[in-house]
């Protein structure tokens, strides 16, 4: 069903979800790290002072988003950015702030 704005129930659900990921300040350092190059959780939370549960259940959020996706090699799993277009949404909202 679309509402008044032209967009239907499922879109809306989506695009408030991810703006509620961008809102979160521990989400947006790690997506911002993540436009660098692929990390582990562990280097994740080390780069960025985190303890490491956080840095986990965060990502599970990200990654439920599809934001984020995860490759393992051995033990270890290494995250990164998985939507140029959230991460251009991200890189604008900071130069945004930047240019004040």
């Amino acid at each position: 069903m679309e509402n008044h704005s032209g967009l239907d129930e499922e879109t809306l659900l989506n695009v408030t979800q991810i703006f509620k990921a961008l809102s979160d300040p521990t989400r947006v350092q790690i997506l911002n790290l993540l436009q660098e190059r692929e990390y582990s959780v562990n280097e994740i939370a080390r780069t960025l002072s985190f303890n490491q549960t956080t840095v986990s259940h965060q990502l599970r959020f990200l990654k439920n988003l599809r934001l984020v996706k995860s490759r393992r090699e051995g033990t270890t799993i290494y995250y990164s950015q998985d939507d140029h277009h959230v991460l251009e949404l991200l890189k604008q909202a900071i130069h945004h702030v930047e240019h004040r």
